[in-house]
C-alpha cells in the first residue's frame, strides 16, 4: 500500500495512462474499468458540473439562500461514489453533489434545501443510503463512525458475502481534518476497527486558510498516528479515485478495519456563495489548477481510446437539458407556508413549536392586510 506521502495516479494531466509508482497496487483495478463505465464517469461529472453552474447562477439571481460549489472536485466524488456498493451508507458534508446524484438523489432536493424549504432535504432510505448534508464542520465523521460501529455490532460485515457485507464512507475537507470531532472519530474507528473509509477531499483551502498552514505533513500521513492506513490519491483522476476507494471499501467490508483517503483536488470556485476567494488566493494558482480540470483529463483519455465526438456531444446536450430543467423547476417553486419551518423539528408534535407557530401566526395577523 502506498504511503501517505506518495500520490496514487493512473492518468496524467493530459489523460494518458501513466501510473505512478504508488499506483502499483491499484492500477490493474483502475484500468480494468470497462470503457462504457468510463464514459459513464464522464457523464456523471459533466452532469454534476452543469447542475453546479446552474445552481450558482440561481443563487446570484436570488432564488437560493446559499450555494456550495463542487466545481473542480467532480473526479474525486464520482470515482469514490461509484466505488461504493448499494448497501453501503454515505455520510456527506455539504459539497458532495456528485456523490448524491450517483446514489440516485434528485438534484432538486439539494436546491430545496439551500432555498430554505426543508429542514433536511431528503429521506436517506429512499436515496441510496445517502445521508443528509451536515454544515457543522466535521460532525458527520462521528455520525459515520457510530453508524459503522452499529454495522459491526449487527454482524452486517465480514460475513464473506460481498453482495451483502456493508461499509460506511464519510466525506470531509482539509479544514475539517483539524476539528476535534474528526480526530475523535479516527480514535473510535481505529480502536474498534470499524468498517469505514474516511474520504478527505483536500481542496487546498479551508475557506481562506491554506492547507500548508493546517498541516506540516501530508494529511494522509495522519492516519498512521491512529493506527490505520492512509492513502493519498490524485483527486482529479477519476480512475485512481475509483480504484483506491473500491479497494479500501472492500477491506472495510471484509473486517480489515478503517482507512483514510486524502484526495488531492482543488476548489475552483468560492467556498460558498458568501465567500470571495480573490481576497486570499492568486490568479496564478487558480490558473494552474484550472489546467488540471478533471473533466478535460478524462475526456482526453476517452478520445485517445477512440470514443467518437458524438458521444461527448450527447453528454453535453443532456447536461444542458438538466441545467435548464433545474432552472425551470427552481423558478417555479412555490413559496412555502410559514408553518413549514415548525414541521418535523421533533418526531412527534411538541408544545414548544406549537406555541411558536401560534405566536408567529398572531403576529403576522396583527398587520392586517397591510403590504
Amino acid at each position: 500500500m502506498a504511503s501517505g506521502s506518495e500520490t496514487v495516479s493512473v492518468l496524467d494531466e493530459h489523460g494518458r495512462v501513466r501510473p505512478t509508482a504508488a499506483a502499483e497496487p491499484y492500477a490493474d483495478r483502475a484500468l480494468a474499468v470497462p470503457l462504457e463505465q468510463r464514459i459513464g464517469f464522464l457523464k456523471d461529472m459533466v452532469m454534476t458540473r452543469a447542475f453546479d453552474v446552474a445552481a450558482a447562477n440561481l443563487q446570484r439571481q436570488g432564488h437560493l439562500a446559499l450555494w456550495v460549489p463542487s466545481y473542480g472536485q467532480e473526479a474525486a466524488q464520482v470515482g469514490s461514489g461509484r466505488a461504493a456498493r448499494a448497501q453501503d451508507t454515505i455520510f456527506p458534508a455539504y459539497r458532495e453533489h456528485a456523490v448524491g446524484m450517483v446514489r440516485g438523489l434528485d438534484p432538486m432536493a439539494i436546491i430545496r434545501l439551500l432555498r430554505g424549504m426543508s429542514h433536511g432535504g431528503w429521506d436517506p432510505a429512499e436515496n441510496g443510503n445517502f445521508r443528509l448534508y451536515t454544515l457543522v464542520i466535521g460532525s458527520q465523521t462521528l455520525h459515520a463512525t457510530g453508524y459503522a460501529m452499529g454495522i459491526q455490532l449487527d454482524g452486517a460485515m465480514a460475513t464473506g458475502d460481498p453482495e451483502t457485507d456493508e461499509a460506511v464512507m464519510v466525506y470531509f475537507g482539509d479544514g475539517a481534518s483539524a476539528q476535534g470531532d474528526t480526530n475523535e472519530a479516527f480514535v473510535f474507528a481505529a480502536s474498534y476497527r470499524t468498517p469505514q473509509v474516511f474520504f478527505l477531499q483536500n481542496n487546498h483551502w479551508a475557506i481562506s486558510v491554506p492547507v500548508e498552514r493546517q498541516s506540516r505533513v501530508p494529511l494522509a500521513q495522519r492516519a498512521d498516528g491512529f493506527g490505520m492506513p492512509g492513502v493519498r490519491v490524485d483527486g482529479n483522476d477519476v480512475l485512481a479515485s475509483y480504484a483506491v476507494t473500491a479497494e479500501l471499501l472492500d477491506d472495510a467490508r471484509a473486517g480489515r478495519g478503517p482507512a483514510l483517503i486524502e484526495a488531492l483536488t482543488y476548489r475552483i470556485g468560492a467556498h460558498t456563495s458568501s465567500d470571495d476567494p480573490t481576497k486570499y488566493r492568486s490568479e496564478d494558482e487558480l490558473a494552474r489548477w484550472s489546467e488540471r480540470d478533471p473533466i478535460l483529463r478524462l475526456r482526453h483519455h476517452l478520445e485517445s481510446e477512440g470514443v467518437a465526438a458524438e458521444v461527448f456531444e450527447t453528454i453535453d446536450a443532456e447536461a444542458a437539458e438538466l441545467a435548464a430543467d433545474v432552472r425551470r423547476q427552481t423558478v417555479e417553486l412555490p413559496e412555502p407556508p410559514v408553518s413549514l419551518m415548525f414541521e418535523h423539528v421533533y418526531s412527534e408534535p411538541h408544545p414548544l413549536t406549537d406555541a411558536q407557530l401560534e405566536w408567529l401566526t398572531q403576529y403576522e395577523a396583527s398587520f392586517g392586510g397591510a403590504s
